[in-house]
């Protein structure tokens, strides 16, 4: 494990919403709801808001095309020493992506995403593709379950946690890749280092490779409650 608090003490900050349960700007401060029509955000299915903002014209064959997807799910059984579980099993083959037009894809796709003090949460989910994200205003805390380690270390993924932020002096991030088939959640902090004050947000762009198929987002809502909710000693 690469974590750098002890992990039964990771919690959000801000209370988190419901997932799914689509992020609502209505109930946002003025200062977010005039950023979030500024960029032209959406609310996105795994909590926060986003907007595509780039997609490579150039196509590339599919590396998913026609692959049962043997995706590795979590077991919801808690290990015994950190309260979280991290043994990794095969779950049965999902559809595979047939379709003539799933052929090809972009070479890359970029994204806002923003979380908010009303929305403060990505739900924990799982890209199949590389993704690069690079912020640009807030913090964040980022949990990553490395499932694509699982099969060279034993069934056990390591899981890695770390903040995003300005004060690179201080071990803070301001890029960080997560590889496709990992799990990822990230909750927002406030703005000034510590557990208690303001935020105006945490913003990132994040870029794909290979990028998103055509018609959304391709990432699935994972929402593993037993993670980030109390656990008895």
């Amino acid at each position: 494990m690469t974590l750098d608090i002890p992990l039964p003490i990771i919690k959000p900050i801000y209370t988190p919403t419901p997932i799914p349960c689509p992020s609502n700007p209505s109930t946002e401060s003025s200062s977010t709801q005039n950023l979030i029509s500024i960029l032209n955000l959406s609310p996105h299915p795994e909590g926060g808001y986003f907007l595509e903002t780039d997609r490579n014209p150039l196509q590339i064959a599919n590396p998913y095309h026609n692959n049962s997807r043997n995706v590795n799910s979590i077991n919801k059984h808690n290990d015994s020493t950190h309260g979280v579980n991290t043994d990794i099993k095969s779950s049965p083959p999902q559809k595979s992506d047939d379709n003539n037009a799933d052929k090809t894809r972009a070479a890359s796709t970029s994204i806002f995403y923003l979380i908010t003090p009303r929305s403060p949460r990505g739900a924990f989910h799982r890209n199949r593709s590389r993704t690069v994200r690079t912020l640009h205003r807030g913090r964040g805390r980022y949990v990553v379950i490395h499932a694509d380690r699982a099969a060279r270390e034993g069934g056990k993924a390591s899981i890695e946690s770390f903040v995003v932020g300005q004060r690179i002096d201080r071990g803070k991030r301001l890029q960080w890749v997560v590889e496709g088939g990992d799990y990822k959640a990230s909750y927002l902090l406030p703005d000034d280092d510590g557990e208690e004050g303001e935020s105006s947000g945490l913003l990132i762009t994040e870029n794909v490779v290979p990028g998103h198929g055509e018609a959304s987002p391709e990432d699935k809502v994972r929402e593993l409650d037993w993670l980030l909710g109390d656990h008895e000693s």
